[in-house]
C-alpha cells in the first residue's frame, strides 16, 4: 500500500478546521463558559470551518468551473 490515506488537500482542510475548533473552544472556555460549552463551541466551529476551508483551498479548476457556469446536473452534451 503505497498511497496515503488522505490527500494533501483533505489533510490541510481537516488540520485547519481542527485548529479553528480548538481555538474557538479555548476562547469560549476562557470567556467564562464551562468546559462542556467550550467543547460544543469548538466542535461547531470545526464543523463550520470544513466547508469554508474546503472552498478556500479549492484549486483553480474548481473556481474556473464555478465562474463559467458549468454544472454537473446541467450536463455538457456528451453522452
Amino acid at each position: 500500500m503505497d498511497r496515503s490515506l488522505l490527500s494533501l488537500r483533505a489533510t490541510l482542510v481537516l488540520l485547519l478546521a481542527a485548529l479553528a475548533g480548538v481555538a474557538a473552544g479555548v476562547l469560549a472556555t476562557l470567556a467564562g463558559d464551562g468546559a462542556a460549552r467550550g467543547a460544543l463551541c469548538g466542535l461547531a466551529a470545526a464543523g463550520l470551518a470544513v466547508p469554508f476551508f474546503d472552498r478556500l483551498v479549492a484549486g483553480e479548476d474548481t473556481e474556473a468551473r464555478q465562474l463559467s457556469g458549468a454544472d454537473v446536473e446541467a450536463g455538457d452534451g456528451r453522452g
